[in-house]
C-alpha cells in the first residue's frame, strides 16, 4: 500500500514530508525547503472574519503546506462505545484521556493523527482535543473563551511543525502547543489546559472501566490504525541525521536530538528516558512515573506494532497529601524548545 496515496489529499502533503519511504519528499521539509510563505490574500479568502493587521508572531512564520481549511477535518460530533466492548484497538495502542465528574473518555491517537482535533463536552466542560503528530503534542483544552463555549477547526497550516488552529466565532489563529491565540481579535488569549494522560488503551480500561473510548463515525474514512509517520522515531539514527537538526535548529543540549521524547510541564521538561530509568521522579512539587506498555505511532507502519515507548504519568499532592493529575505533554524535543525557548530540559 503508497502510504500516501492520492485519496487521502487532506494529509498527503503534510505526512510525506515524514514518511520514510517518501524520503526525497522528506527532505524538502526537514531541510526547510518545503512551505511556501505567507499568501495573505489566499489566506484572507478563507478566513474573511480573521483580523490578520493583530499578530502575536510574524506572519511570515507559518507555513502553507498544502493543506487548506479543514481539509483536516476536525472531529465535532464523537461517536463513543464502552471501553468493556471495544475490540477493534490493540491493547497498548495510545490514547488521549480524561476524567470530568465521573465522565471518563479516551480519544485514540489512531484517529487524532488523521483528524488532529476533536470539540466535545467531558463532564459539562467544553473540551478541546488537540493533536499534532508532526511534534507529537497533545494537549485537552477548556475550549469556554470569555465565558462561551468555542469550537475549533483546523486552518491546514503549520508554524514551527506545530498544527495552527482557527476558532469559528472570530476566525483567530491559535498554536496547538501553547494554545495561545497568536493571529487575529483574539490574539495573546490564552487557553486553560486540563489534566489529561496519554496511556495506553489497557490503562485506561483499568483506571475507568465504565470509561468511553472514540470510535470512527465512518470506519472507511481513513486508514484507522495505520500511521504514515512511521520510522521517525529511527530518523535520528539514519542518514536523516543532519537533516533533521537543519530542520529544527533548536540550541539543544548535547545528547538531545530534535526527535527525543520530553515530558513537558510549564516551563520544564525532562527526557521520557530520564523518567524510564528511574521509574519515578520527585522534583519541584511533581510526581512523575513511568509504566511500560505503549505503542509509538512514530515507528510501525502499523500502529499496534509500534515500539514500547512507555506510559508517563504527571501528579502533584493536594492539600490531603493525595496525588491529582496535572497538565502535560509529551512531545519532541524540539517542540518544546522551540515553543519554550527559555524552558529547562533534564536529561
Amino acid at each position: 500500500m503508497t502510504w500516501c496515496s492520492p485519496f487521502r489529499s487532506a494529509l498527503s502533503i503534510r505526512m510525506a514530508r515524514f514518511t520514510a519511504s517518501t524520503l526525497v519528499l522528506a527532505v524538502g521539509l526537514l531541510t526547510g525547503a518545503a512551505g511556501a510563505s505567507a499568501d495573505l490574500d489566499l489566506w484572507k479568502s478563507e478566513f474573511p472574519l480573521t483580523d490578520f493587521a493583530r499578530a502575536q508572531v510574524p506572519l511570515a512564520e507559518i507555513e502553507d503546506d498544502g493543506n487548506y481549511r479543514d481539509t483536516i477535518s476536525p472531529i465535532d460530533d464523537p461517536v463513543f462505545q464502552p471501553v468493556t466492548a471495544l475490540t477493534a484497538m490493540g491493547p497498548l495502542e495510545p490514547v488521549l484521556s480524561l476524567i470530568i465528574e465521573g465522565d471518563a473518555r479516551a480519544y485514540p491517537l489512531r484517529m487524532l493523527l488523521w483528524h488532529e482535533i476533536v470539540n466535545d463536552t467531558v463532564g459539562g466542560v467544553p473540551v478541546l482535543v488537540s493533536y499534532c503528530p508532526l511534534c507529537n503534542s497533545g494537549v485537552v483544552y477548556d475550549r469556554r473563551v470569555d465565558g462561551q463555549a468555542v469550537a475549533f477547526g483546523n486552518t491546514g497550516r503549520i508554524r514551527h511543525a506545530d498544527m495552527v488552529m482557527y476558532d469559528h466565532a472570530t476566525e483567530s489563529w491559535w498554536q496547538q502547543f501553547t494554545g495561545e491565540a497568536i493571529v487575529g481579535s483574539r490574539a495573546g488569549t490564552l487557553l486553560r489546559a486540563l489534566p489529561a494522560r496519554l496511556e495506553s488503551l489497557a490503562r485506561f480500561r483499568e483506571r475507568a472501566p465504565k470509561g468511553k473510548v472514540m470510535i470512527p463515525a465512518d470506519v472507511m474514512r481513513q486508514p484507522y490504525g495505520e500511521t504514515p509517520y512511521f520510522h521517525m522515531d529511527s530518523l535520528w539514527d539514519t542518514q536523516s541525521r543532519n537533516m533533521v537538526r537543519e530542520r529544527y535548529p533548536s540550541d539543544l543540549p548535547d545528547g538531545i536530538s530534535p526527535l527525543t521524547r520530553v515530558v513537558a510541564v510549564g516551563d520544564r521538561a525532562w527526557s521520557v528516558d530520564l523518567v524510564r530509568e528511574n521509574g519515578r521522579v520527585e522534583t519541584g512539587g511533581l510526581v512523575l512515573t513511568w509504566h511500560a506498555g505503549q505503542n509509538s505511532i512514530h515507528d510501525s507502519p502499523w500502529i499496534p506494532a509500534g515500539r514500547d515507548v512507555g506510559n508517563i504519568v504527571v501528579q502533584k499532592p493536594d492539600a490531603d497529601g493525595a496525588l491529582r493529575d496535572v497538565p502535560y505533554d509529551v512531545t519532541f524535543a524540539f517542540a518544546f524548545r522551540t515553543f519554550r525557548p527559555d524552558g529547562e530540559i533534564k536529561f
